[in-house]
C-alpha cells in the first residue's frame, strides 16, 4: 500500500484554509486522515490502480493544484505505511517529494542510519537508555535481539520498537471527516497592545465559530487558541469542553479563560485565532439540562439570530460589543 503524508506550508493567520485543502485532496482519494493544523495522511492504493499513477506523480499533482487554486505550497512524503510516510516527510522539500518504496531492502536502507529519536513514539528517556547500550541507530536496534530490547524497555514497548525499527508499519489511515477542524482568525491592522481589543477579537471569532458549527449541524469537543505576536512567535493552548457544543456563549467563555491564563502583559499581538476540533454531528451529542432561565433565553436568541443570518447574511446581527 502507498500512503502520502502532506504538510501544507500555511502562512501565519491562514489555518482556516485547511478544510478547503482537504477538499482538494478528496479529488484523489476519500481515505483521508486530517492532521490539524496543516497536514493530512492519504491512502492512495485505490487511486494508484484507478489513475495508473505512482506516489511521486500524485505528489506533483497535489502540489500544482494547491499552488494554483489556493496559493499554498506543500511538502510530501510517501511510504508503504503511515509511520514511514511521516518519516519520509522530514526529508522532503517543496517540489521534491521523498518516496520510500514498498520494498524490504529500500525500507531497510531508509531506516538503517537514522537515529533512534527519528522513530515515532521514542522519547528522550527511551533514546538515552538505548544509546547507553550502543543502540543509537535504527539499524542497530533492528539487529539487536528482541529479548535485549524487551529487557531494556519492557515487553510490549520492546516488541513494538523492534518491529518499527525493522520497517514493520502496522498503522493505517483512519478517515476522520467528522473530526476536521473549523478555524477562524482575526488579524489586527497593527500590533495590538490593548487587552480590550484582544477580548473583542476573541468574542468575534467565537461568535463566528459557533454560527458556522450550527450551520453545519456540528458540535465541537475541543477549542484551541493561537495568539501570534509581533516577533512572529506564537502561543497555542487547547482546552477540552465539558460537553460537545456549538453554543457561542460557551465557546466565548472558554476562549476568555484560555486567554486570561496566558497572563499576557503588554504583549504586542498580531493576530488571534480559534480552532474548533473534534467535530461530531449535533444530533449525536448530549446536553446537560439546566434550570437556568438565562441560558435557555440566550439559546433561543441564538436560534433567532441564526435564522436572520441565514436569510440576510452573516453580519446582519451580532453582539453589541462588536457594533463599532
Amino acid at each position: 500500500m502507498t500512503i502520502l503524508c502532506v504538510r501544507f506550508q500555511l502562512p501565519p493567520m491562514r489555518e482556516a484554509a485547511l478544510p478547503r485543502l482537504l477538499g482538494l485532496l478528496e479529488e484523489f482519494t476519500p481515505v483521508i486522515e486530517a492532521l490539524p493544523p496543516d497536514g493530512a495522511l492519504l491512502d492512495v492504493r485505490g487511486a494508484e490502480r484507478y489513475f495508473g499513477r505512482g506516489p511521486a506523480e500524485f505528489a506533483s499533482l497535489i502540489r500544482v493544484r494547491a499552488l494554483a487554486l489556493h496559493g499554498v505550497d506543500c511538502v510530501i512524503g510517501a511510504g508503504p505505511g503511515p509511520m514511514l510516510a511521516r518519516m519520509a516527510l522530514r526529508d522532503a522539500a517543496p517540489g521534491t517529494p521523498r518516496v520510500v518504496l514498498a520494498d524490504p531492502d529500500a525500507v531497510t536502507e531508509f531506516l538503517a542510519e537514522r537515529p533512534v529519536t527519528a522513530l515515532p513514539g521514542v522519547g528522550g528517556a527511551t533514546a538515552r537508555t538505548l544509546c547507553e547500550y550502543g543502540l543509537d541507530t535504527l539499524g542497530k536496534v533492528a539487529a539487536a535481539p528482541l529479548s535485549t530490547l524487551q529487557r531494556l524497555t519492557g515487553a510490549r514497548a520492546g516488541r513494538e520498537l523492534h518491529e518499527k525499527a525493522s520497517g514493520v508499519d502496522r498503522g493505517r489511515v483512519v478517515p476522520n471527516a467528522t473530526s476536521r477542524s473549523l478555524a477562524t482568525e482575526r488579524p489586527f491592522q497593527r500590533d495590538e497592545l490593548d487587552p480590550g481589543r484582544h477580548r473583542r477579537a476573541l468574542l468575534s471569532t467565537a461568535e463566528e465559530l459557533g454560527a458556522r458549527l450550527r450551520a453545519l449541524e456540528k458540535v465541537c469537543r475541543t477549542l484551541t487558541l493561537t495568539v501570534r505576536y509581533a516577533d512572529r512567535s506564537a502561543t497555542t493552548r487547547s482546552r477540552t469542553l465539558g460537553e460537545p457544543t456549538a453554543h457561542s456563549s460557551t465557546l466565548t467563555d472558554t476562549a476568555y479563560r484560555m486567554y486570561e491564563a496566558l497572563g499576557l502583559q503588554r504583549a504586542r499581538v498580531r493576530a488571534i485565532a480559534l480552532r474548533a476540533e473534534g467535530l461530531t454531528p449535533a444530533e449525536q451529542a448530549s446536553r446537560q439540562l439546566t434550570f437556568d432561565p438565562v441560558d435557555e433565553k440566550v439559546r433561543r436568541i441564538e436560534e433567532v439570530a441564526d435564522r436572520a443570518r441565514a436569510k440576510f447574511g452573516p453580519h446582519v446581527i451580532g453582539p453589541g460589543t462588536l457594533a463599532a
